[in-house]
């Protein structure tokens, strides 16, 4: 068969022949006829060239199948592998018979491969059967390859062995491929991907069909244990619950194991979690787990963080004002913590001390620590502090500018905030029109203005529950000025009182200067004129006698 001319077919489809003789001149009629394997010719299709018609012979092989044309080009529908012989075109003339044979080729692709008879699982260090690779109703026969992850498998001693078959369907002389597959794994074929490839010949040449990739489940011992704190947080408090997993890297991994507790002489057998809850600060130690037959162990340390907060006195705490409290706020704890203090809601500079109570040091204290490496590990006390005292009174008055009026101030301290009342010594009424200013760290003031036409005792009464205080001030008319300052006032105010104080005494110092002085010059006034005048009187008798003894020589010369 040799260079002659082939047809190739595609399994199932219409095979065309075509007759590749020149047609002559003469013609009579066309015949097909194809060859036995001993050579004896089957004829099978006659065409007439003159009367054109066609005869197919009774070949049950091609009954219905057959088409000749007028060119002579043989058609046979639903290839089959019977159909791959010699067919050979004759041409009939009176003189002459002309052949020309033409090969016919089938070809069927072969079913995808399919990976059949899977193992449920490999164990490693023993060949075992790993499955069949088939491929169905191929022609011509294919060839199959095992792959390991897009690697071909070699065949290999004791490790990888293959064998393939091929059966052929007699009614139909299509293929099939079975491969097997025994296989040897190793830990590191956990994951890997198998397949098998089919390599088969089609009308354009060599080609390939591959499986879908399958993925053994491959067990192995363990061969190390695993013991670890779940939630994988880095710290743990008093009070949290914790899980500790055990875990092996065999392959199914162990599902019991021997948990070894701090102050426990054996071990606890367990699935691969043993829970605690509510831990506390004794828990601290080095937990271990192993499998059941103890051949292999692993350990953890746990440290379970704790924070204690003593606050000495605390709740609520009653004192009188003066009274001294040592307050003490001591931390425990499993690391450096760190204290602070709030009162009122606002964070103190330093921790509180008290050596003499007073109004503005009550309060609500807290005295709050945290471990910030711990999330949420944080503690606080409080302490509500009370100063009590007995009412205290000063009472001041005042000439207001006007003049027109007096102002008298009840100075109150105490705690519970007392009541104040006002009385007139003698009538006893009771004075309604006070004005209160803001009750501040138990201090505040009551008020009033009166324009008394005479004398007055005005009386201030301060009650609380500890203790009723009364006092009592002297008030003059209104046509006598008063100021009585509380010592208590501002500083400006205070600077203001002391310079007019030092100008009225400036001025009647520099009077009483003056008077000195004028009394001084009116001394020594007086007497120079006393001594001036008894020098006149001597001066004018010495004036007399001259003028006498004028007189008397002028007697005498006349």
């Amino acid at each position: 068969a040799l260079g002659l001319y082939t047809v190739n077919a595609v399994y199932g489809d219409t095979i065309t022949i075509p007759c590749r003789l020149e047609v002559p001149d003469g013609l009579m009629f066309g015949k097909w006829k194809y060859e036995m394997p001993n050579g004896s010719p089957v004829f099978i299709a006659f065409r007439s060239s003159t009367k054109k018609n066609v005869q197919y012979d009774d070949v049950p092989d091609y009954k219905d199948r057959l088409s000749l044309s007028e060119n002579y080009t043989l058609s046979i529908k639903n290839a089959r592998i019977s159909d791959e012989k010699r067919f050979v075109c004759m041409l009939v003339t009176e003189d002459d018979v002309s052949e020309e044979p033409t090969i016919v080729k089938v070809f069927k692709q072969p079913s995808q491969p399919e990976i059949l008879h899977q193992a449920g699982f490999l164990e490693t260090e023993k060949l075992q059967m790993l499955g069949e690779c088939v491929a169905r109703d191929s022609y011509p026969e294919g060839n199959v390859t095992w792959y390991k992850n897009g690697r071909v498998l070699q065949p290999m001693e004791e490790a990888v062995v293959i064998n393939l078959q091929k059966i052929v369907n007699k009614s139909t002389g299509l293929f099939t491929m079975t491969s097997s597959l025994q296989y040897m794994p190793t830990k590191e074929d956990a994951n890997a991907k198998f397949s098998c490839v089919v390599t088969y010949y089609g009308p354009s040449g060599q080609k390939t069909i591959q499986s879908e990739p399958v993925v053994f489940d491959v067990h192995y011992p363990t061969e190390k244990v695993t013991i670890q704190v779940l939630p994988r947080s880095s710290t743990i408090k008093e009070g949290d619950n914790i899980t500790l997993k055990c875990s092996g890297n065999g392959n199914p991994p162990p599902q019991e194991f021997l948990f070894y507790i701090p102050g426990e002489t054996e071990g606890i057998r367990s699935s691969d979690t043993y829970s605690m809850t509510d831990v506390r600060r004794n828990a601290t130690g080095e937990y271990k787990c192993s499998l059941i037959d103890k051949s292999m162990m692993d350990s953890t340390t746990i440290t379970v963080h704790y924070l204690d907060l003593q606050l000495t006195p605390s709740g609520e705490v009653t004192k009188q004002i003066g009274e001294a409290l040592p307050v003490s706020c001591t931390i425990s704890s499993s690391r450096n913590a760190t204290v602070f203090w709030i009162k009122d809601n606002t964070r103190m500079q330093t921790s509180p001390s008290f050596s003499s109570l007073q109004y503005q040091d009550a309060g609500n204290y807290i005295c709050a620590t945290t471990l910030q490496e711990v999330e949420g590990l944080q503690k606080r006390k409080t302490l509500k502090l009370i100063v009590e005292g007995k009412p205290q009174i000063k009472m001041t008055k005042k000439t207001n500018t006007n003049k027109m009026s007096k102002t008298i101030v009840c100075h109150v301290e105490g705690f519970p905030k007392p009541a104040v009342q006002w009385t007139v010594t003698g009538s006893g009424s009771i004075i309604n029109k006070a004005k209160e200013t803001k009750y501040v760290n138990g201090k505040f003031s009551s008020k009033i203005v009166i324009a008394p036409e005479e004398n007055v005792t005005l009386t201030c009464i301060a009650e609380n529950q500890l203790e009723r205080t009364v006092t009592s001030l002297n008030v003059s008319a209104i046509s006598i000025p008063e100021y009585d300052e509380p010592e208590d006032r501002n500083d400006d105010n205070s600077e203001k009182v002391n310079d007019q104080a030092k100008l009225i005494v400036g001025i009647v110092v520099g009077l009483l200067l003056a008077a000195l002085v004028a009394g001084v010059v009116y001394w020594l006034y007086v007497k120079k004129s006393k001594a001036a005048s008894k020098h006149v009187d001597k001066d004018l008798g010495n004036i007399e006698e001259n003028k006498k003894l004028e007189e008397n020589n002028h007697k005498s010369e006349t």
